[in-house]
């Protein structure tokens, strides 16, 4: 676990992020004095996720876009009807397009077992049109000081451990420990009451600490939040000063942020975009390829990840600002879905975030312009027709 009593590496110059800004542009306050951890990969992740809800005292909240009823469902199912017939109180909000394919006799035997349950976004044959609309939201809350946010949903291919016969997607998560947990379980409250839950009673009481970072959770639950968000994506570009990393596993960012990326790479800095060498969402996959012409040219070092699907959504900016969660750097979370993410300003923690992106280029091509070039036409075309459907969306 990242200690922040261990004195922070130098930042790469002197110019950091100022909190201010940040907290003026999201609407939100900076929490202090929280200990992180980063997860780096399915079976870290999921075993501490085990570990703390076994350990669950209170209370547990989950809120999470799939929450299949495989091998890891069932078990994650199990651990939560258990932890509920001890007394504690487990409340869990699914999204049903992105639970669709899991089965009504699954949710039952949870409801049956005291675990309370909402769905978000069920499909109405009044507005079918609204079910575009999605909660891709990842976020688990234990106790009072205890939360997992990141990328991962709950399903095999996220694990990557229990079912052998599924390759493990790569993705990022971080265990948080500290006073920004109320402000996260807050986020959980406010939705949890927008589906229609009864109300949660709750304290969170908040553990002292003397010493931590400053983290700050970016949340998108409504158009204006989304809009927020993205503000704060484009300030965040345009204030680098020299380096900027950014994973996403669905790259379709739009027309005001494609400008701030291609302004950054020209005027100097350091742009590396990782990106999906292979994908589960093909029209996704190359509408986000029509842009890769353009930011080469301007001087941004693109590179495609190998051997697994990328499902990570990670950012730092100038080693010492990073964004961590949910959205990708696409239509669909910067128009659509409801996101959760955290943004922590320190150098320490950014440098961890540098190191892992640095780890995951060894597993990766970069993409040479010339040869880039010479790409088969068939890909042209593809990448054309979605550039124009996703453009409409």
């Amino acid at each position: 676990m990242y200690d922040p009593a261990v004195p922070s590496p130098p930042m790469p110059s002197e110019h950091c992020f100022s909190k201010s800004v940040i907290e003026d542009i999201t609407g939100l306050r900076f929490s202090d004095n929280n200990t992180l951890r980063l997860l780096e990969s399915g079976q870290e992740t999921f075993d501490e996720i085990f570990k703390a809800v076994s350990n669950a005292q209170d209370i547990i909240c989950m809120e999470f876009y799939i929450f299949k009823d495989d091998n890891t469902g069932k078990r994650l199912a199990e651990a939560l009807m258990k932890k509920a017939a001890q007394g504690v109180s487990v409340y869990l909000l699914y999204d049903h397009f992105g639970s669709f394919l899991t089965s009504a006799r699954f949710w039952s035997g949870m409801r049956k077992a005291g675990i309370k349950i909402r769905v978000s976004h069920p499909f109405k044959w009044s507005a079918p049109r609204g079910y575009k609309y999605r909660n891709h939201k990842k976020l688990l809350i234990i106790d009072s000081n205890k939360a997992f946010i990141g990328g991962f949903n709950i399903a095999d291919e996220y694990h990557g451990h229990l079912n052998k016969k599924v390759t493990p997607w790569r993705d990022t998560g971080i265990y948080i420990e500290g006073p920004v947990v109320s402000a996260l379980f807050s986020m959980f409250v406010k939705s949890w009451a927008t589906w229609n839950g009864r109300p949660i009673i709750h304290d969170m009481e908040s553990i002292p600490s003397t010493h931590g970072i400053p983290v700050i959770p970016v949340f998108a639950n409504s158009g204006r939040e989304r809009r927020r968000m993205k503000r704060l994506l484009v300030y965040s570009i345009k204030n680098a000063k020299e380096s900027i990393l950014i994973t996403t596993a669905y790259f379709s960012p739009g027309l005001r942020i494609m400008r701030a990326l291609i302004s950054a790479a020209r005027r100097g800095i350091k742009l590396r975009l990782l990106l999906p060498g292979e994908t589960d969402v093909m029209s996704v996959f190359y509408a986000g390829r029509s842009h890769y012409n353009n930011l080469l040219k301007a001087g941004a070092e693109i590179y495609n990840y190998r051997n697994s699907v990328l499902h990570s959504k990670t950012f730092v900016f100038d080693g010492c600002w990073s964004i961590v969660g949910s959205a990708n750097l696409d239509t669909q979370s910067l128009r659509m879905n409801e996101e959760s993410n955290v943004g922590i300003l320190d150098a320490g923690f950014g440098g961890q975030m540098s190191v892992s992106f640095e780890n995951d280029l060894k597993r990766s091509v970069r993409i040479d312009l010339s040869t880039w070039k010479n790409r088969p036409f068939y890909q042209k075309v593809l990448e054309k027709f979605f550039f124009v459907v996703m453009k409409k969306l």
